[in-house]
């Protein structure tokens, strides 16, 4: 071949390979990338896996609408496998090579506290769905589940009225669990339950073998005093947990429990019939009556293709936090990380349940707070709410090294600010 015929060929080859590139090139910055954070596979699959569906589904309803800021909304999912630390690995994944403009995901506190330090290294934006033990504010989250004073503290109150006297906190080996717990202890001496009133257990996550402790628990409950179990065990430890509880004969009158981690997904793929009358405290239930439920239930079952699919409170609290985002992104005309942090603070969106969630200056929302008992369905039906909407609060007043604290990204642009020192611990801006 001759010289120049090779230097055409060549040339003619970098031309095409530019031009290839800066086709990708282009057609990666027409989409705006969401990354999709939820275990598909281990313990916790039970209750991330239709989390993902739900992103799927608002991502491509949002698309219909026309996408984000012009473009189309792609979303990235990725499956850290109920595995603690492959969920740092997978964010800097999302965040580095993906370039994504914001995270939805996690659902176990660990999983957060893994994600946490990554998503503020690089700046990302994290939007947590799930009830959680509070103490914590981070510029980089975003936390549209419940804290303890939305869901923990009502429901504490709620079996109080019903005239319990000792107390079983049960819940699985981490960090929510034990966080809320300790914050439940302390609230419930402030009223006047003695220690020995107060059963406390804790087992690792995927337990099976509940014989012993159902055992431990019937005879703490045979004291002669009304006894209560209030249940932080996550994922799919649950299962065994009620049957035992129905293999004893640990009905809802002889001695409920309130679970914050059971919902109506976890219900559908196991028997009820141990479960009725047991209690379970959000801030949504599927049973609930309101436009905007209905609409969405309606939504759901036809994306789904499956009339029989229900729907759940963290489903809710990923609404709520993806329609923030949009109307953050739009307000900022940016998906960039600070602009849309700054634009989101007092942004409202329509919940499932009829009134308005607020993102507040400490990057947690306003919510109602509902108590419902389970189903032989597998629905859960409320029996009790709070007559208007509950903020959510960052640190707990039951805690000592965190009742003097306040997150407040606005005016004091920090998320561990001490009223009496008057100094920032930690993050700020």
């Amino acid at each position: 071949m001759k010289l120049d015929t090779m230097l055409k060929t060549l040339s003619s080859g970098v031309i095409a390979a530019t031009l290839a590139m800066s086709s990708i090139t282009v057609q990666a910055a027409d989409t705006i990338k969401v990354g999709i954070l939820h275990s598909l596979s281990g313990t916790m699959a039970i209750s991330e896996t239709t989390l993902k569906d739900t992103m799927l589904m608002l991502i491509d309803e949002q698309n219909k609408k026309g996408g984000l800021l012009g473009k189309k909304l792609e979303p990235v999912v990725v499956d850290p496998a109920s595995n603690w630390p492959l969920f740092a690995e997978k964010t800097r994944q999302l965040i580095q090579k993906d370039h994504v403009a914001a995270i939805f995901g996690c659902w176990t506190s660990v999983s957060r506290k893994s994600v946490l330090p990554v998503i503020e290294e690089l700046n990302g934006l994290l939007f947590y769905p799930v009830q959680y033990e509070g103490e914590e504010s981070s510029k980089n989250v975003f936390y549209t589940g419940a804290a303890p004073n939305q869901q923990a503290i009502p429901a504490v109150d709620y079996l109080m009225k019903l005239g319990t006297k000792r107390w079983v906190l049960a819940g699985t080996d981490y960090v929510y669990p034990r966080t809320t717990n300790k914050i439940l202890e302390s609230y419930l001496k402030s009223k006047g339950v003695k220690q020995e009133d107060i059963m406390i257990n804790y087992t690792p996550f995927g337990h099976s073998d509940w014989q012993g402790i159902v055992s431990d628990i019937k005879k703490f409950g045979s004291a002669g005093k009304k006894t209560a179990v209030v249940s932080t065990i996550n994922g799919d430890a649950n299962v065994p947990f009620y049957k035992e509880l129905g293999n004893q004969g640990v009905s809802a009158e002889k001695i409920p429990v309130v679970a914050f981690s059971v919902g109506e997904e976890e219900l559908s793929g196991i028997d009820t019939k141990p479960l009725v009358g047991h209690l379970a405290a959000w801030n949504y239930f599927m049973s609930e009556k309101s436009p905007a439920n209905t609409a969405f239930i309606k939504q759901w079952q036809a994306f789904t293709k499956n009339p029989k699919r229900v729907t759940n409170d963290p489903m809710e609290a990923h609404v709520i936090g993806f329609n923030m985002w949009v109307k953050a992104v739009e307000k900022a005309k940016s998906t960039d990380t600070d602009k849309v942090a700054a634009a989101i603070i007092g942004i409202k969106t329509p919940n499932l349940t009829g009134g308005t969630a607020e993102m507040l200056p400490n990057h947690h929302i306003t919510k109602p707070v509902l108590i419902g008992e389970i189903q032989a369905n597998g629905q859960i039906s409320t029996v009790w709410k709070t007559k208007g909407l509950v903020a959510g609060d960052a640190w707990s007043d039951f805690l000592p090294d965190s009742k003097n604290i306040t997150a407040d990204w606005v005016k004091l642009k920090c998320g561990n600010y001490n009223t009496v020192t008057k100094k920032c611990s930690g993050q700020v801006y």
